[in-house]
């Protein structure tokens, strides 16, 4: 099985030694997303619900340059340095998502990457 970089400029570039997602097969591996604005690389805002909507919209755009589209994922992990932001994650999320969603996890961590508030990555399946 090969494998292969995907890249896009309508998300981030990776700030490190990573690509923004790796296809191996019908599987895309899509790297973790802060809410980084491409254009700029710079946070969209210190608001959580523009974090998490910039969060998506990079990952919508990693999804797309994959070869599908974000309700082709199908595990999100979601990192957040608080978990009083999940009932407004789940708000959120159900605004990129259609049923049936993907699998998921969300846990709280001490820190993120320049001092995001969410990051999200995760698992796409292409379709046949």
């Amino acid at each position: 099985m090969t494998k292969s970089v995907i890249h896009t400029d309508a998300a981030p570039a990776a700030i490190g030694t990573y690509n923004q997602a790796i296809k191996a097969g019908s599987t895309v591996y899509l790297s973790g997303q802060i809410p980084l604005v491409p254009s700029t690389m710079t946070m969209i805002s210190e608001d959580f619900a523009e974090q998490a909507h910039q969060v998506f919209k990079n990952l919508c755009a990693v999804c797309e340059a994959g070869g599908g589209d974000i309700n082709d994922m199908v595990k999100v992990n979601i990192f957040l340095i608080d978990l009083g932001h999940f009932a407004s994650v789940n708000e959120i999320m159900a605004q990129y998502f259609k049923t049936p969603y993907p699998a998921r996890a969300a846990v709280q961590v001490s820190a993120l990457p320049k001092g995001a508030q969410i990051e999200i990555d995760g698992v796409m399946q292409l379709p046949e």
